[in-house]
């Protein structure tokens, strides 16, 4: 498990962190950077909204439970379908991450999850993903995505349950942010952990406030978004070890660490 960044020692201090969280979910992320001495700057990528047919969603999530596989693909897709109804079920329950985990233990739900790639290729190395053959699988998800899961279950002889608990959207973006991002400093670092949200930001920011934003450090959770972020027009990049929060804030103080030329080269 990834270590917590000690709450005093000001490793941020004086340096602006865009968080680009889905709106809403970025709060904890703020009161670490903050404790850490950093100025928080919420830039959200992503906007999540509940099912539209929630009665549908409902009926399919009390259908999944009685799978042999569920698999949460993020801590939203935990929190909207539980919300639906509880869990009760008998299947092997798989989170696709740490966060998802926790969100799930917070129901007393206990989750198998990748020990070292907190992603879909991590997922797919799972002893639970390899034989597959007869098997229902449920995903618990959101509408699009990379769609590797659904095909690699297939692939591997599984029965494959999409259930849409949730939505994903482009976040709205106003004047107030547009105009931080115009003045961002150039020492700036922007947390980015989903291609989708990556991909929002560049077609909603102006040009001149997107060009501003590749200008900072890129902090990545994965070698996919690191390619996604340099094809979008970012230079500078370093790679977290995942997409949770400690992970992020470690890259970060790394890189506050190191000499300039050794942060801008690190993942490149």
């Amino acid at each position: 498990m990834s270590k917590q960044p000690s709450q005093s020692d000001g490793a941020l201090a004086g340096c602006t962190i865009v968080i680009t969280r889905p709106a809403g979910t970025g709060r904890a992320l703020v009161k670490q950077v903050r404790a850490l001495g950093g100025v928080p700057l919420l830039l959200p990528g992503l906007s999540l909204r509940a099912a539209a047919d929630s009665a549908a969603a409902c009926a399919q999530w009390g259908d999944a439970q009685h799978d042999d596989v569920l698999i949460f693909t993020s801590p939203a897709a935990v929190r909207y379908a539980l919300a639906l109804a509880p869990c009760q079920t008998q299947a092997t329950v798989i989170a696709v991450g740490l966060a998802t985990a926790r969100a799930l233990l917070r129901h007393g739900i206990h989750a198998q999850t990748p020990a070292s790639r907190q992603d879909s290729e991590g997922l797919l190395q799972l002893p639970a993903m390899q034989q597959l053959q007869g098997k229902r699988i449920a995903l618990i998800t959101a509408p699009g995505g990379r769609g590797l899961l659904q095909q690699q279950i297939v692939s591997r002889g599984g029965t494959l349950r999409e259930v849409h608990v949730y939505g994903r959207g482009a976040a709205r973006l106003n004047k107030r942010h547009v105009d931080a991002v115009r003045q961002l400093p150039t020492t700036a670092c922007v947390l980015l952990s989903s291609g989708e949200a990556l991909e929002h930001l560049m077609q909603r920011l102006p040009e001149a406030a997107w060009q501003r934003l590749c200008r900072a450090l890129a902090v990545v959770s994965s070698e996919r978004i690191a390619e996604q972020a340099r094809s979008a027009g970012f230079q500078r990049l370093r790679i977290a070890a995942s997409a949770g929060q400690a992970d992020l804030l470690t890259a970060v103080k790394e890189a506050c660490s190191s000499p300039p030329h050794e942060a801008d080269r690190t993942g490149c």
